[in-house]
């Protein structure tokens, strides 16, 4: 490998690593929402996976129906959390097919 060729590896590898921190602080901002039973209840989700916040309808409440509540609860958040988790992985795929072509000037 000549020179020219392993410095345009290291520049390739630092922009790489831009984007990845890119990404990491774009993460933090980023919300997802899910809901189940029609609205029922609400979660919201960061870009890291972590839970936000989870909304249930008063109605739901007052109606007094613990496990209902909690399987809506845990279908709410899991449904969001899919959500971040497939927008993640689209980012990561994205990161990746940008690693594969050619740099303006370089080899290839």
């Amino acid at each position: 490998m000549s020179a020219p060729d392993m410095n345009e590896m290291l520049k390739q590898a630092q922009r790489v690593q831009e984007r990845m921190a890119e990404l990491q602080r774009d993460l933090l901002t980023r919300r997802y929402e899910a809901t189940s039973g029609g609205g029922m209840a609400t979660a919201v989700v960061s870009g890291q996976l972590r839970v936000l916040e989870l909304r249930v309808e008063p109605s739901l409440i007052s109606a007094g129906d613990q496990e209902m509540i909690q399987d809506l609860a845990v279908a709410a958040i899991n449904a969001a959390l899919e959500k971040a988790q497939a927008s993640v992985q689209q980012e990561l795929q994205n990161l990746q097919a940008s690693m594969m072509r050619p740099t303006p000037g370089g080899p290839g």
